[in-house]
């Protein structure tokens, strides 16, 4: 594909205000790193070709977009020194392109549609420098937009006077240049200002000063350029992502008792009609087939529901897959790739580990199973536990078709069942048993008689 279009992400920042340690761009909103939004935003439209510029916490911001984006560059920007000099230091990518957009990491509403706008608006302008403005409710923070004698000024707070302080029409942080233009003018930023740093937005009055074009192309919706900057604004600004990708599914027939407790990440995906209980979080890349049900106080995090799974409540389930028509639950808890097949059933206090459970196959309650594989049509009975670790390696245990797994069964790994095996209930099975047979091991009772006497 050819790009005529670059896009530089800015998440260098500190973030000083949110007062963490962890970079800005990777504090989390429904789940997912800040940085996920504007990338997701990019990734919407048409051959744009984004790099990330990095400083503050790289290394954790690196890691991130090695494994969720491989495909987007990083560049280090080794000192912040401002937004201006963070767009220098990545001349050698945005060279390449025609045209080039910059956005901050920490404007998490930005829409395709809006950075689709203003992409279309510069060319069809021939601008030099376009950017997005917006009138602010509480313009507090932003770079004001001064508009005297035909020419267009952003003023930052911390440099503007009273009367500039005045002005509702503020910057969004969002601009598109020429590259060709970029390449004649980034050189005269300079950093005299309150804060020592070179802005970018000093280029929208040097490009004007050199007869280039200069764009202002006005939002229509405040929300979306909202700056995340402490701790109340990433709440509201997740408040606002939670609400409008609830009302988005919604509106394709998912079913929430309670809207207002049900909190849905991003990248969720649901396929068809689903009912979901109050207080549900569903986050990272699950998927829920069509007709399922959640129950209350559910966490589900990047797995595959099929059809018609039912989730009662109190049920934690992470990287697992739920086949169609299973029931899950109450409370129990499905990790590290655990499989539910067809119409299986994980019932209450039982907890499945990297382990398969067969179609029509039954662990009603109170039970661990680790590192297993279970037949189909098998019953585990109450209290069953697979003992899979041996302090230094977890081992395997494999259990047949139509087994029928006696209560309070220890089964010590590695060991097989074969089909249509029977355990009796409180036995310690450590050696294989074959099919069709009924496994015993248990020391034999023994009654003493006149025992309460004799103490």
């Amino acid at each position: 594909m050819n790009f005529t279009w670059g896009a530089l992400i800015l998440a260098a920042g500190k973030g000083t205000r949110m007062k963490s340690v962890t970079a800005k761009v990777m504090q989390p909103i429904l789940n997912e790193p800040m940085l996920l939004y504007p990338l997701n935003a990019l990734k919407g439209c048409q051959q744009v070709a984004t790099a990330v510029v990095v400083g503050y916490g790289k290394e954790e911001v690196i890691a991130y977009l090695k494994r969720d984006w491989p495909h987007i560059a990083t560049i280090e920007q080794k000192q912040q020194k401002g937004t201006g000099d963070a767009v220098k230091v990545s001349s050698s990518f945005w060279e390449n392109y025609d045209n080039l957009l910059v956005l901050p990491g920490d404007v998490p509403l930005i829409t395709s549609d809006t950075i689709d706008l203003l992409m279309r608006r510069h060319l069809e302008k021939g601008s030099a420098l376009s950017f997005i403005s917006f009138q602010a409710s509480n313009a507090v923070g932003y770079g004001r937009v001064v508009r005297a004698g035909g020419v267009v000024r952003i003023v930052e707070e911390k440099d503007a006077t009273k009367e500039e302080l005045k002005i509702s029409e503020v910057n969004s942080g969002v601009y598109a240049f020429s590259t060709d233009a970029l390449k004649r003018h980034i050189k005269s930023l300079e950093c005299k200002n309150a804060q020592g740093e070179y802005y970018l937005t000093d280029l929208v009055e040097i490009f004007q000063s050199a007869g280039e074009r200069v764009e202002v192309v006005l939002g229509e919706r405040e929300e979306e350029f909202l700056g995340v900057n402490d701790p109340f604004q990433l709440a509201r600004t997740t408040a606002l992502l939670r609400e409008s990708i609830l009302a988005r599914w919604m509106e394709r027939g998912v079913k929430c008792v309670d809207p207002s407790t049900v909190w849905i990440g991003p990248n969720v995906l649901f396929e068809g009609e689903a009912f979901i209980s109050p207080n549900v979080q569903i986050y990272g890349r699950t998927v829920v087939g069509d007709r399922c049900n959640i129950g209350s106080f559910s966490i589900i995090r990047d797995c595959r529901l099929e059809s018609q799974v039912h989730i009662n409540s109190h049920v934690i389930i992470e990287n697992s897959s739920i086949g169609r028509e299973a029931v899950v639950g109450p409370f129990a808890y499905l990790r590290d790739g655990a499989e539910l097949m067809a119409q299986a059933f994980a019932g209450k206090f039982v907890e499945i580990k990297k382990s398969k459970i067969g179609a029509r196959s039954k662990v009603p309650h109170l039970s661990y199973i680790g590192d297993a594989i279970i037949g189909e049509d098998t019953n585990i009975g109450a209290g069953t536990i697979t003992c899979n670790y041996d302090g230094i390696k977890k081992h395997p245990t494999k259990i047949g078709d139509r087994c029928f797994v006696g209560s309070d069964t220890m089964l010590v790994a590695p060991v097989e069942l074969d089909d249509d095996v029977t355990t009796g209930a409180g036995s310690v099975i450590t050696d294989n048993v074959p099919k069709g047979a009924l496994a015993l091991a248990r020391a034999r009772q023994r009654n003493i008689l006149g025992w309460k006497r004799k103490k």
